[in-house]
């Protein structure tokens, strides 16, 4: 696997490149400083993987997702980044990156999304996940799930399994997942461990 790290700071750069390095699958790092790098870099190279910072000096890294994707490049965009702004985050989903995660993360996590977004799956920092239940209203998850849905999504914070929500809540494990599969819907989340991690730090607020 080949990957390009995309950070206007070289110290940074060198610092997940040399993380890198250890993983056995990933054969080559290159790197990239702006946006004109990197989407260069893209075109020529062809990696699978960019690991783009969202703010590169006076430039904005979301901006290499856009054209890439524009010119129909298979990259897959993984955004890295100390910044917690809401809108950030919403802008990264509108473009469609493939993994959101601040730059705080162990590197383990880091290796895991990686491996996950490799795959064809989407990572998103949990981190980021809690900061948009604090960021909001608990009325306002309430007021989007129906009181049935609302037992299953409680029950969903405690890591029950759809096989132990059924029994506990006395419905169908095939109810259970229609209700969970209603969940991700309504709250606009890609998996059940999203809503579980949603469900638990709603349970803090």
């Amino acid at each position: 696997m080949k990957v390009l790290i995309v950070d206007d700071h070289p110290l940074v750069r060198k610092g997940i490149t040399s993380t890198l390095s250890f993983e056995k699958d990933i054969e080559e790092v290159l790197e990239a400083s702006n946006n004109e790098e990197a989407i260069r870099q893209i075109n020529t190279e062809e990696p699978e993987l960019a690991i783009i910072d969202l703010y590169l000096g006076s430039e904005y890294g979301l901006e290499i997702v856009s054209a890439c994707k524009k010119k129909g490049f298979k990259t897959k965009f993984i955004i890295l980044t100390s910044s917690l702004k809401r809108e950030d985050y919403l802008k990264s989903k509108e473009v469609g990156v493939d993994g959101y995660i601040l730059k705080e993360a162990f590197v383990e996590d880091i290796i895991y999304a990686l491996n996950l977004v490799r795959r064809g799956k989407q990572f998103i920092d949990p981190e980021i996940i809690k900061y948009e239940i604090a960021s909001q209203s608990d009325n306002n998850y309430r007021e989007k799930l129906t009181p049935r849905e609302l037992d299953v999504f409680v029950e969903l914070g405690k890591g029950l399994s759809n096989c132990e929500i059924a029994q506990k809540l006395y419905i169908s494990e095939n109810t259970v997942k229609k209700h969970v599969s209603n969940i991700l819907s309504k709250l606009g989340l890609e998996h059940r461990t999203q809503a579980a991690i949603l469900a638990n730090s709603l349970s803090n607020y």
